[in-house]
């Protein structure tokens, strides 16, 4: 494909991330609770009361997840729903959590699949018990494969190829991509993606994302041994605003920007510790996933014909509209 025709196709996903929108929570590790919210802004729907499983690969203490299960909750407090909702980043047991979903007989499954080979039985087998079963978040590569309904969330690999070009635009010349879950597939892709729209040089960073002390700890140390890095890449807000304090220790000069936002995020674009962001939108993401279940059982629907995913990203935050999106941020919705 060639460079101006790629361009054009990531300018136009950025901006339809953007039209839509609207508008990631703490994990409970994989305990289950009954959610219920006052943030819908709509009435309440009059369908019969129907239940919808929210199983995620959130990692505990990660902000992000906390803004996926507020859409999640606003939605489910909307169409009638009794949200049941758990997590674990170890992908056996998150597929156990989807098996229990199951045992349970809800009305439907709205999961990620961070490794989409340890989603392949369970989704099977909600299909084969009648449960519809929709994606959001991770794997939007294999979705289809997997036989889910819909999915919602960021191409990821088009993320990082669209996040690579700006940083040809802002003059960066080595990058270095921190990974903080090696094998996950969302991360991997950003970086994958990175490397090929970036025209300067791309290393990853393999993280614990879970020890934060030894994250900062090894930023700091490639920063000293790598003094020709002159950019950072996160993948996650926490991941970022530690980053923040690596490249004070290490004296670094390196810039930094992040994928995914969070409201102490949102100040770190204010205050220019942080270049931009790219916010794919997570309360969306949660509010769609449990939405379409409910537009499917009650008529039908199926958001992108069941064949293309519902992008709700790439969308860039930085100082010339972050003011826009705090007010949203300190509500903890963006």
């Amino acid at each position: 494909m060639r460079r101006n025709h790629r361009a054009a196709i990531l300018t136009a996903t950025v901006l339809a991330g953007t039209l839509l929108a609207a508008g990631c929570s703490s994990s409970s590790g994989g305990k289950k609770s009954e959610e219920g919210s006052a943030d819908a802004s709509a009435g309440k729907a009059s369908t019969p009361r129907m239940t919808v499983a929210m199983v995620t690969h959130a990692s505990p203490g990660d902000t992000f997840w906390d803004l996926v299960r507020k859409g999640a909750q606003a939605a489910a407090a909307k169409d009638n729903i009794k949200l049941i909702y758990s997590s674990d980043p170890d992908a056996g047991n998150q597929a156990n959590l989807v098996q229990n979903a199951i045992d349970q007989k809800v009305d439907g499954i709205a999961l990620t699949a961070a490794k989409p080979d340890a989603m392949k039985d369970v989704v099977a087998k909600a299909t084969a018990a009648g449960v519809p079963v929709v994606g959001f978040n991770s794997g939007v590569g294999a979705w289809k494969q997997l036989g889910m309904l819909e999915y919602f969330g960021q191409d990821e690999n088009i993320a990082g190829q669209a996040f690579g070009e700006r940083l040809n635009q802002l003059g960066a010349k080595h990058a270095l991509c921190v990974v903080q879950e090696q094998g996950q597939v969302a991360l991997e892709a950003r970086c994958a993606g990175l490397k090929k729209g970036f025209s300067g040089k791309t290393d990853n960073l393999y993280v614990n994302g879970t020890d934060m002390p030894s994250v900062k700890a090894t930023i700091t140390a490639k920063l000293n041994q790598d003094p020709s890095i002159d950019q950072v890449v996160t993948l996650g807000a926490p991941i970022a605003l530690t980053a923040v304090q690596s490249l004070s220790d290490a004296g670094s000069k390196a810039k930094l920007a992040t994928f995914d936002l969070n409201k102490d995020l949102v100040k770190a674009v204010q205050d220019g510790s942080v270049e931009f962001a790219v916010d794919q939108q997570p309360y969306l993401q949660g509010y769609l996933a449990v939405d379409s279940l409910w537009l499917y059982k009650t008529n039908g629907n199926f958001s992108g014909g069941s064949t293309a995913p519902v992008l709700t990203g790439p969308a860039f935050i930085d100082k010339t509209n972050v003011d826009s999106v705090a007010a949203f941020a300190a509500k903890g919705t963006r």
